[in-house]
């Protein structure tokens, strides 16, 4: 296990605990302070690839999970976003689990957050959405997991939304998106990162008619 692996793809991190406040500004102006644990993914700043998940996915359905939520940022910017919503989240790192509810708390935003490893807090649920900004550090089993089982926790015409580097596992977790949906559309391009899409049930055909 690799030292940055550890640090938050873990489920009870052995650094000591340090917090710092980090800021979030959308670009509708909406500002957001989380506090972030040391020995949680992005400790002491949001992570740009989180904000640009957010900034463009595309919203729709009402039960939308945040699989690998961290110290919350994305399920509870789409509950405050977006108050119809009902937020799911869940991560295998109890500190960030401890954090994402201290956050959501801080926010005044009811959300169903769960500690447990990918889709196992979820057994029996379906969802509309389901987004995911994937520790690609963890090793290609993990997001390999996290789309191979995404249509079983899917309704009908759902989508999973994720982000990453292109260059840095995001081409092949594309890929691996269109060989297990039939489909995948790229909703973002900006330096580097990009936003991938795919829905249970479309076709490609239908997709590219859209």
């Amino acid at each position: 296990m690799s030292e940055k692996f550890e640090h938050y793809y873990t489920v009870e991190p052995t650094s000591k605990l340090k917090v710092r406040e980090a800021r979030l500004v959308l670009k509708n102006g909406h500002e957001y302070i989380f506090k972030t644990p040391s020995g949680v993914y992005s400790y002491g700043k949001i992570d740009k690839a989180t904000q640009v998940l957010l900034e463009n996915l595309k919203v729709h359905g009402k039960k939308v999970l945040d699989l690998g939520c961290g110290y919350g940022v994305v399920g509870i910017v789409l509950k405050k976003e977006y108050p119809d919503l009902e937020v799911y989240m869940s991560d295998i790192n109890k500190r960030a689990v401890e954090f994402a509810k201290i956050n959501a708390k801080d926010h005044n935003v009811e959300v169903d957050i769960r500690w447990g490893n990918l889709y196992e807090p979820w057994e029996g649920m379906k969802f509309d959405m389901i987004v995911c900004n994937p520790p690609v550090v963890a090793g290609k089993k993990v997001w390999m997991e996290i789309v191979r089982k995404a249509p079983e926790f899917l309704e009908e015409g759902g989508s999973l939304q994720v982000v990453a580097y292109h260059n840095k596992g995001g081409r092949r977790i594309r890929d691996f998106m269109e060989e297990i949906f039939g489909n995948v559309e790229e909703l973002c391009k900006t330096g580097g990162i990009r936003v991938y899409r795919s829905v249970k049930g479309l076709k490609e055909d239908e997709d590219n008619a859209e």
